[in-house]
């Protein structure tokens, strides 16, 4: 795991989409072609805005998935991954092809479908955030790491609906839905690059801990990233604030 402090959350969006667009443009010289899998939220705001102003990625190669959805929330509710995709990041690129995760209707079929498009696809780049509890996509601790499949139904837990309603997406716990659609941590390790752009004093004790922890552990899901062999990391002085120097420079 490389870590990378920056001292304000554009900068960190800036170096989070120059990892993602190298790793992106790496694969499209390889073969063609690139599948990127991407995370939302308002921790990525920075990261899409200058990834979409880099004018050296060829998109009409790049294929975008994506990582989780509430399960029966409308893709017209401000807080729809689906919604927030299309506004912010695939209206705004000529994407060869994108691919979402739906929570409603048949959830059994559309997760079939999500694992057929993962076995052919294999993904180049994966955004990954890490929330407030440590999670991956919305995997929750205590995660589970050896999940097998592309995508699970899971249940979400206080901490992380918190984080929903504290980002703004939600007036009230209650109103968060109670399950989701997310990556098995299991798929999330499959992908050949990840970078994971993490900014806010918010994030700042689930970084401490993802670092702090030598081994994988269920109650800290990012701590499995440790184990992935080109995961980057990129926080701002917000959310490293926590990590003394002797940690920072064990993964700088």
């Amino acid at each position: 795991m490389k870590l990378h402090v920056l001292e304000t959350e554009k900068e960190l969006g800036q170096v989070a989409a120059d990892l993602i667009a190298e790793g992106l443009i790496s694969a499209i010289n390889e073969k063609g072609e690139a599948n990127y899998l991407v995370s939302t939220g308002s921790s990525q705001f920075t990261t899409f805005e200058a990834l979409i102003a880099n004018k050296n990625i060829d998109w009409t190669k790049v294929t975008m998935y994506h990582l989780d959805e509430y399960v029966d929330l409308p893709e017209s509710h401000i807080a729809s991954f689906r919604k927030y995709l299309k506004e912010r990041f695939v209206s705004k690129v000529p994407l060869k092809k994108a691919v979402f995760v739906n929570g409603e209707g048949d959830i059994e079929e559309n997760l079939r479908m999500l694992e057929e498009e993962l076995a052919a696809h294999p993904i180049d780049v994966g955004a990954i955030g890490i929330g407030e509890n440590g999670h991956i996509a919305f995997n929750d601790p205590p995660a589970l790491f050896e999940k097998e499949g592309a995508y699970h139904v899971v249940n979400l837990n206080d901490t992380c609906k918190k984080q929903q309603v504290g980002e703004g997406w939600f007036a009230t716990v209650d109103d968060v839905p109670k399950q989701a659609i997310s990556m098995t941590c299991s798929q999330i390790m499959k992908c050949k690059l990840i970078v994971c752009a993490v900014p806010g004093e918010r994030k700042a004790d689930a970084i401490c801990n993802t670092l702090r922890i030598d081994t994988p552990d269920p109650m800290v899901p990012a701590t499995l990233l440790k184990l992935h062999p080109a995961t980057h990391v990129v926080v701002d002085a917000g959310s490293a604030s926590k990590c003394d120097e002797t940690l920072i420079k064990k993964f700088s």
